[in-house]
């Protein structure tokens, strides 16, 4: 990272330094005030620098770490603002460890959230299940109910049948 004040020092000295005595394969600086600061740098066949060309989102590939390096504006750490950040091949963002956890975090809150609806449906479908029984065990007390009475109707006009009978009164003559 580097400012206004020591830009000449990051793209001159400290850039010699890292390409001549530490032979580091890639070398990138960025100003983190100005956006369309990045610039970076390849240690070619003959281990000189050689300037990396951006892609058409400003993004330069980072061959040791096979990686983009681009810009990235968001909210990280409490602050917004546009922020350095890694892309895969594919043009994905690479997480930080911190949003990584948010993500999961996320993601267990959801699976919680969706077994607490699985939970909620299951106990309806359980009190569904109690209400039809119920409903089954109200109807055979009915139905039991019903047989009930007929079987009293009929032992009432047996009984009355005898009676009847008792009396020497014929019981098809009443009907």
């Amino acid at each position: 990272l580097m400012s206004a004040s020591t830009a000449s020092e990051d793209v001159g000295t400290k850039k010699r330094i890292y390409e001549q005595t530490f032979r580091t394969r890639d070398y990138f600086v960025y100003e983190p005030f100005n956006g369309d600061s990045l610039q970076g740098w390849h240690l070619n066949r003959h281990q000189e620098y050689e300037e990396l060309t951006p892609d058409e989102r400003g993004w330069l590939w980072c061959e040791s770490l096979g990686l983009w390096l681009g810009t990235w504006e968001g909210r990280l750490r409490r602050e917004n603002a546009i922020w350095l950040r890694f892309y895969d091949r594919d043009g994905n963002l690479v997480l930080l460890p911190e949003e990584v956890a948010e993500q999961e975090q996320q993601r267990a809150e959801q699976e919680q959230q969706r077994a607490e609806q699985e939970q909620q449906r299951a106990e309806q479908e359980q009190q569904r299940a109690e209400q039809e029984q119920q409903r089954a065990e109200q109807a055979e007390a009915e139905r039991d109910q019903e047989r009930q009475q007929r079987e009293q109707a009929e032992a009432n006009l047996q009984q009355l049948q005898e009676r009847l009978r008792q009396l020497g009164i014929d019981s098809d003559t009443v009907s």
